[in-house]
Parts: C-alpha cells; sequence; structure tokens
C-alpha cells in the first residue's frame, strides 16, 4: 500500500524536485541564446534551428488536460492544422485515451518531463526517473518514443542559462533534440515556434493564431525542420508502459479510496467515542437512579462456588486464594481444577490449609473442560469464575453475585483491572482495559448486549451454565462463547464496576501478542458461531444486532482498516499538507484522551497515567492492529490456533499493597 502512495504522491507531490528555477549563475551560450529555438548537440557542436518562412509550429505544454487538450484538438481539426504536444508522463499515464486521439490525429508527441520539474534543480536520480519514465509513459500510451524534449519553465533559447544548460547538455547527451520557443517579436511570417500552456487564454491565442492570413502552414516541429520525431519502441517498453498505465490507474484508485475509507473510518472512530461518552454517562445515571428496596436489588447472601482453573499457576495461586479466603462473603465453596499442572500449583493450593479449599487434579484437557470439571464438583446455585492470576477484593466476590437478584439475570460480569502496572507496556493495557473493556462495558450494559464476561471475575447462576450445556469448547474465548451463549438462550448478562479484582498482564510483546491473538482469534470464532442471533427475536436478537454489530464494526472491521489509515496519514504528511493531517491527528488524539480521562475518572482511577497514553499510537495500537489482521487470516485459511499460555509473575495484587489506587465504588 505504501509504496502505491509513495508512487502516487511522487508523481503529483514532488517532495525532491523545485518548480521554481533558481538565478541564472552564467548566461547561455552565445551559439543557444542568438540561435534559433530548436537545440541539439552532437559531433558538429551545437546546432540550432528555426522554422521557415511563413510556417508556424504551435506547441502545447503540460497535458494532456481532460478539459483543455479535447478542446484544442477540436481547434485544431477544424483548421486542418497540426501542432506538437509536449506531454508529462504522469498525466500521460493518467489519461492514456487522450495521448492516443493525439498520435491518431496527426499531431506530435514530445517529452515534458514526467513531472514537471525544473530539471536543472533535481538530482541525477530524479532527473533520469523524470525522463526515463515519461518515455515509459508514452511508449505505453501510444507506442511512441519521442526524441523531443521541452524541459520545464523554458522558454526562449536565452533562458537556457545556468543549471538548465547543464541540464540541457545532460539531456542531449541522451539523446534529446531540446525545443524551446521564439521570441515574441518574431512575426508569424518570418516563420516561428509557438509556446502554450492547456488553458483557457492558450486557446484563445492560439485561435487568433490560427487565423493568421500571414501563415502558410501550421505544422509540427519534425516536420518543419525535418527532424526524427520518434526511436523505436520494443515489446518489452510497451509491456513496461502498459504496466505503469496500470500502476498510475491503481494509484489514483488507491487514494480516492483511501480518501472515502479515512472519512468512514474517522467517522466511525469518533461516532464510537461519543457513544461511550452518551451510555457511560447513561450508565452512570442509572446507578445513582437505583434505590435498595427494588425486587431485583435485594441482597444477595446465598453460598458461592468458585472456580480456579489451573495449569502451571504456581506464581500467582497462594495470592488468589488467600484473597478469596479474605472475602467478606464468607460462604464460599472454592475449587481449584489443576489442568494437568507440571509444576507445584495442586501442591500450593491444597497447602493454604482451608477446608473451603478443594482441589481437583486432572489431565491437561484445556481451560473450557477445566470449568466443567469443576461445574461438576459445585455445591451451589451461584457460580464465580476465576482466572488464577487474579487476586480479588475483599468485597468483590459480594458485590459481583448481587445483581443476580433478578431471575432473569444469568452472568454479571466484574470489573477486571491491571495489578502489575509497572512499566510502559502495562501502563498502556491499563488505559485499555480502563478506556476500552470497561466503557464497552458500561455501553453494552445500557444497550443489553454485553459482549464478554471476563475469565478472571464473573458470576453465574448454575441454571443458566447449565441451560447453555456448561463452557463450550468449541472456540479459544470460551468466556465471549459463553456469554454470547448465555443471551442467545433468553438470559441477561450486567456489569458491576465495584466488584473489583486485579489481574496480571503480559509484560513483553511476544506475551501480549500471544494473548491478544487467542482472544481476537477466539472472539471472531464465537462471532461466528453466534451469528445468526442476528436474525434472533427477543433478548437474543437485541444482542445479536447490537453486540454482535458493534463487535464487527469496532473491533474487527476497524482495526482492520487502521494500518491503511496510518499510511494513508503518512502520505499526507509527506505528500499533502503536513500541518492538516497533523492537526487531523492530534484533534483525533485530543478526543481519544479526552475520553480516557473521563473513563479513568468514572473508574475511579489516578489520571496521571494519560501521559503515556499519545505513544500507544506508535507500537501498542499497531500490534493490536496486527492481530486483527493476522487473526482474520488465520481464519480465512483455515488455521487452527492453540492455546497460548502467557508466564506469570505473581505481580497481579502489586497494585494492593498500600492504598489502592481507585476511590469507592457504588454497588446496585
Amino acid at each position: 500500500m505504501f509504496a502505491v502512495l509513495l508512487f502516487e504522491g511522487w508523481t503529483n507531490h514532488e517532495v525532491d524536485a523545485a518548480k521554481t528555477r533558481s538565478p541564472c549563475t552564467s548566461p547561455a551560450p552565445d551559439t543557444v541564446a542568438r540561435g534559433g529555438p530548436v537545440v541539439g548537440i552532437n559531433g558538429n557542436g551545437i546546432q540550432t534551428g528555426s522554422m521557415p518562412a511563413r510556417t508556424v509550429a504551435l506547441t502545447f505544454d503540460g497535458g494532456p488536460d481532460p478539459v483543455w487538450t479535447p478542446r484544442l484538438l477540436d481547434l485544431l481539426r477544424r483548421n486542418n492544422a497540426r501542432a506538437t504536444f509536449f506531454l508529462m508522463g504522469s498525466k500521460a499515464a493518467r489519461y492514456p485515451e487522450l495521448v492516443r486521439r493525439i498520435r491518431a490525429e496527426g499531431h506530435e508527441i514530445g517529452s515534458n518531463t514526467y513531472t514537471g520539474a525544473v530539471l536543472g534543480e533535481t538530482s541525477p536520480s530524479r532527473f533520469a526517473a523524470e525522463l526515463d519514465l515519461t518515455q515509459t509513459a508514452l511508449a505505453g500510451t501510444a507506442g511512441v518514443n519521442p526524441t523531443l524534449l521541452r524541459m520545464p519553465r523554458i522558454t526562449t533559447p536565452d533562458t537556457l542559462c545556468g543549471r538548465e544548460w547543464r541540464a540541457a547538455r545532460e539531456a542531449t547527451s541522451r539523446g534529446y533534440v531540446l525545443v524551446t520557443a521564439d521570441r515574441s517579436s518574431r512575426k508569424p511570417a518570418q516563420g516561428m515556434i509557438r509556446q502554450f500552456s492547456q488553458t483557457s487564454i492558450a486557446y484563445q491565442q492560439a485561435r487568433s493564431l490560427l487565423a493568421d492570413p500571414d501563415v502558410d502552414r501550421f505544422t509540427t516541429v519534425s516536420a518543419g525542420l525535418r527532424l526524427v520525431p520518434y526511436s523505436p519502441v520494443s515489446a518489452a517498453e510497451r509491456w513496461q508502459g502498459t504496466a505503469l498505465v496500470w500502476a498510475t490507474e491503481l494509484g489514483r484508485a488507491f487514494v480516492s479510496a483511501m480518501t472515502w475509507t479515512l472519512a468512514i473510518a474517522g467517522g466511525l472512530g469518533l461516532l464510537r467515542l461519543v457513544l461511550l461518552g452518551l451510555f457511560a454517562r447513561a450508565h452512570v445515571r442509572r446507578l445513582e437512579s437505583s434505590r435498595p428496596g427494588a425486587p431485583w436489588l435485594r441482597e444477595v447472601t446465598e453460598p458461592v462456588t468458585v472456580l480456579v482453573p489451573a495449569y502451571n499457576e504456581e506464581a500467582g495461586i497462594e495470592s488468589t486464594l488467600l484473597s478469596l479466603l479474605a472475602s467478606t462473603h464468607e460462604q464460599l465453596q472454592i475449587i481449584v481444577i489443576d489442568d494437568g499442572s507440571t509444576d507445584g500449583t495442586a501442591d500450593l493450593a491444597e497447602a493454604i490449609g482451608d477446608p473451603r479449599v478443594e482441589v481437583v487434579r486432572k489431565v491437561n484437557e484445556g481451560k473450557a473442560a477445566a470449568l466443567n470439571t469443576g461445574l461438576a464438583h459445585a455445591r451451589y446455585d451461584i457460580v464465580v469464575m476465576v482466572d488464577a492470576d487474579t487476586v480479588f477484593e475483599p468485597d468483590a466476590v459480594r458485590r459481583l453475585i448481587q445483581p443476580l437478584a433478578h431471575p432473569a439475570v444469568g452472568a454479571v460480569s466484574g470489573n477486571a483491572k491491571v495489578g502489575n502496572r509497572r512499566g510502559l507496556l502495562a501502563k498502556w493495557q491499563h488505559l485499555e482495559y480502563v478506556f476500552g473493556f470497561n466503557l464497552d462495558r458500561r455501553m453494552f450494559e445500557v444497550l443489553e448486549c454485553m459482549t464478554t464476561v471476563p475469565g478472571a471475575i464473573g458470576a453465574y447462576r448454575r441454571d443458566a451454565l447449565v441451560s447453555v450445556g456448561g463452557v463450550s469448547e468449541d472456540t479459544l474465548a470460551e468466556d465471549t462463547d459463553l456469554t454470547m451463549a448465555l443471551w442467545r438462550a433468553g438470559w441477561r448478562v450486567l456489569y458491576e464496576e465495584s466488584a473489583i479484582a486485579w489481574t496480571e498482564v503480559p509484560t513483553s510483546l511476544g506475551q501480549l501478542w500471544r494473548q491478544r491473538y487467542r482472544w481476537c482469534y477466539g472472539t471472531i470464532q464465537a462471532m461466528w458461531k453466534h451469528r445468526r442471533a442476528v436474525w434472533s427475536g427477543g433478548v437474543a436478537g437485541r444482542f445479536g444486532r447490537r453486540g454482535l454489530t458493534y463487535i464487527a464494526l469496532f473491533q474487527v472491521s476497524l482495526p482492520l482498516l487502521a494500518p491503511v489509515i496510518d499510511v494513508f496519514a503518512l502520505y499526507g504528511v509527506l505528500f499533502l499538507d503536513p500541518w492538516l493531517s497533523a492537526g487531523v491527528w492530534f484533534a483525533f488524539l485530543g478526543s481519544q484522551l479526552v475520553s480516557a480521562r473521563y473513563a479513568l475518572r468514572l473508574d475511579g482511577e489516578r489520571l496521571r497515567t494519560l501521559w503515556s497514553m499519545p505513544f500507544q499510537f506508535f507500537v501498542y495500537r499497531q500490534l493490536m492492529y496486527l492481530v486483527v489482521i493476522q487473526s482474520m487470516v488465520a481464519l480465512l485459511l483455515g488455521s487452527r490456533l492453540k492455546w497460548h499460555r502467557i508466564r506469570r509473575s505473581g505481580t497481579a495484587g502489586e497494585q494492593i499493597g498500600g492504598a489502592p489506587p481507585y476511590k469507592s465504588l457504588p454497588t446496585r
């Protein structure tokens, strides 16, 4: 994509060649300055030529132009005149049909360089590219290799001075004959070469000149001076020219598509921020308006079974269990399902020595199978599922289960926070949890379409789990799959922000990639599995049309477009208005910062972490986009992804040491 944009930008918005000339440091040679407008250099030295008396060569620079070239051609046809068109290669590649018409109607084609850059101001590589690409474009569009060259910003022979004369000598060494124009003092009756641009003024001037009675013949430069206008074109050159035309078309189409994509994606991004803010505020008002005594807000005091699936979690299992045992909700059955660990996970869990902790050992079959094994051993009707690297706040279990007082609620998502926040990568994930995940959950609850109850902290009604057949092993995002299955079975899923648990996040880019790849891959699997919810009625249909559509738009489609947008933003900085591009980027960043600040305030978090957010755009955000792209490619190719486990360090609870970094949050 960048290669296409780079070529398109180079051909239309030059970055290494001036459009204006430097002052002449030395005059043109006398032979040139006092000679005719056509200049060549061969073994006999500098040769110049002029048109015969009463013969005029009309020359038009800078085309083809989609508006004025057809009008000029019509004018010439009406007057039975021939002219020489000095074409820019970039425009020839863009409007090949006009080049062919010029050739078909008997007119002559010369080179005006590829982009109209001043040749005396260009680098050697740019000089060669300007001439060679023009030859390629004209070979592909008209089947000609012109030998006539008009250098941009050159008018009369005496303007071939200073750097332009050095460039002119280089061009003639490549076989070109230089064509300038006669001075304005020369009369048509004397014979002349007249230079026009392709504009309305040039059209009027050409029409007046064509009516001049002192001119017997309007012809081309080569016909008037008996020059050879073209060199042979090989089949390979024709194919190269055709490829250049195709590349130009592709570039034009791509830039046009990217402009629309940028507008749509930008609109979607801003729409998401607005929706998140509005629904977060609605969620806050809903909590503020809730009053104790409502039927579904009665206090839930029933005993709870806590399922802790664990595989090689000796670094954090002890902290997790101790935090659960310190819960203010004391009626707990804590089941640790050791899924074939090869370390001391099960031994550490048994060493806790509390009768509320039970350890079930089994062969390794994956997290979903472990949870189903734990569910089979559960004695109570309320089940809380916990990751083995998660540390619970003392009141988290009690707060988490309160929404289950309503009989229609089948599951409740807790508020998972990043516990190990040291390092820039962890801070970025902390912002993502607060700004991304938790703002989403507030909106999902208001819209009644919660898409995921996280594995780190979630409460379920046991009847709801049984009604959907337990935890499915069909996808790698078992928590998302389970949540969607509950909606489709008619259960409601809520979010309890005051139920806080601290989870450990990856501390290296490799571990983060593996974790998010599994999450994304599994989420897309779950979306496809439950796609029929979109056409369902009732609770399931509401979830499908709102939740699945939101994920498809903002968690799949937008990330797939984002790298293209970033590349196009770089294109804007390089070739368009850099200040406008920078302004758009900073405006978007500002809106992100405002939304993130609001999210942090809602979650009772310190605002100082915001300093790290701008740096997300350069590393973290790109990584998340690439994860989505890789997941989509893997799914389309039919690849099967295995479970990737991140290495634990047991630091999930490091934020709890001392004063917790949050305020008290209201319960329902």
